[in-house]
C-alpha cells in the first residue's frame, strides 16, 4: 500500500519510546520492519495470539492481553478492549487476537479503538473506563461490505457519544488509500455529523507533525 501523506515525524527523529501498542496483526498496524528499528528496552503489549509475531524483533519484554484484561507499566495501566474487526494476518492464523487500548495515567486516560466498525460494545468500554481522549477511526467504509469490519464518519460519532468521552481524535483516514471513498470525505461528513451532533467543538482534527497538547 503506497503511502499518499508523508510522516508527520521521521522515524529517526523519535524521541525515545517507552512502551509500544499493537492493536492487531494486520499489515498496516504490526509492520515488523518498522518494529525492529525501534525495538530496545521498552515493552509492548498486543492481543492474546500476536505476541508470536513480535519476540523475534528485539522486545525483551511482551505482554499479551486478553479482553479486558490490564497490565500496569511504570505508572500507566494499559487496558485490552473488545472491538468488531478480525485479526487474523494470513488466511491460516484465525487464533490472533484484535482489540483497542484505554491507556490511564495521572487521573486522565486516552483510549485508542485501532480498526473496528461501529458496534455496540462502545457503551460497555464507556461505562469500564472513564474515557477523556477516544482516538476512533472514520475511513475505509466504502465499498458497503467495508462497514462489516470499520465504521464510517456518523458510527464515528455515535461511537463517540456512548463512550462518554471529552474529546474525539479522528484517525485511519487520509494517509493510505483503504476504501473507494475520496480521501477528504471522511473528515468533512465527520465535521457535518459532529455539528449536527452538538459537539463540534470536541472534535480535534490533527495534521501530520503537528504537535498538540491538552
Amino acid at each position: 500500500i503506497k503511502r499518499l501523506k508523508q510522516p508527520g515525524i521521521e522515524l529517526h527523529h523519535l524521541p525515545e519510546i517507552d512502551l509500544v501498542l499493537v492493536t492487531h496483526a494486520h499489515f498496516d498496524h504490526l509492520d515488523r520492519r518498522t518494529l525492529r528499528r525501534i525495538a530496545s528496552d521498552q515493552p509492548i503489549v498486543v492481543p492474546v495470539g500476536v505476541g508470536t509475531l513480535v519476540h523475534d524483533l528485539g522486545f525483551h519484554i511482551v505482554h499479551e492481553l486478553d479482553y479486558w484484561q490490564s497490565v500496569p507499566l511504570d505508572g500507566l495501566q494499559i487496558s485490552l478492549t473488545p472491538c468488531h474487526h478480525w485479526g487474523a494476518r494470513f488466511l491460516a492464523d484465525l487464533h490472533r487476537g484484535f482489540g483497542g487500548f484505554v491507556i490511564h495515567v495521572n487521573g486522565r486516560s486516552i483510549f485508542h479503538c485501532g480498526d473496528s466498525a461501529y458496534f455496540p460494545g462502545f457503551k460497555e468500554i464507556g461505562e469500564r473506563h472513564d474515557i477523556e481522549i477516544a482516538l476512533l477511526p472514520i475511513g475505509a467504509y466504502d465499498p458497503p461490505s467495508g462497514r462489516e469490519v470499520h465504521m464510517n464518519p456518523e458510527e464515528a460519532v455515535q461511537a463517540f457519544l456512548e463512550l462518554h468521552a471529552k474529546k474525539l481524535v479522528p484517525m485511519h483516514y487520509g494517509t493510505f488509500r483503504l476504501g473507494y471513498e475520496p480521501l477528504d470525505e471522511p473528515l468533512t461528513r465527520l465535521l457535518a455529523r459532529a455539528k449536527e451532533a452538538g459537539i463540534h467543538n470536541d472534535v480535534l482534527v490533527m495534521t501530520e507533525g503537528q504537535p498538540v497538547v491538552l
